[in-house]
């Protein structure tokens, strides 16, 4: 089954685990993703509550998608290149290094329509895994 960004536009339930090696500590985000855009490029928007030692925080974030031959690409809302993926099999996004912090991680897309991210981070400041979890609405 070919898989494009079109498949994913549309609202999401969010849910984010944060593991935090280096202060050991754990934090969790709760909230909502829209992916609106067309099947050439989108607009991703997240919003929701930052939960970090039993307090909770309003936060959200926003991306450009971009449609590429069997990717698609994932910019920051500068425009900036962030990573790109395979929408079909999933797996290993590339690799994004911001400032001196290594962003390692993948897309599971075997459970479609709900799929997840990881991302592993580390840098002299950053130690932590990120997984989130994307259900239709």
């Amino acid at each position: 089954m070919t898989r494009g960004l079109v498949d994913f536009l549309g609202r999401y339930k969010v849910v984010r685990h944060i593991k935090d090696a280096r202060a050991q500590s754990q934090s969790a985000f709760e909230g909502e993703a829209e992916i609106a855009g067309n099947q050439d490029s989108a607009v991703y928007e997240e919003r929701g509550q930052l939960i970090l030692n039993d307090q909770r925080f309003e936060a959200e974030r926003s991306y450009l998608w971009r449609s590429a031959p069997d990717q698609i690409e994932v910019l920051f809302e500068d425009g900036r290149a962030f990573h790109d993926f395979d929408p079909t099999l999933g797996g290993k996004a590339t690799e994004h290094l911001c400032g001196a912090d290594w962003y390692r991680g993948g897309y599971d897309v075997s459970q479609w329509p709900v799929w997840t991210v990881t991302w592993e981070v580390e840098g002299p400041r950053k130690l932590y895994r990120s997984v989130t979890s994307y259900s239709p609405c």
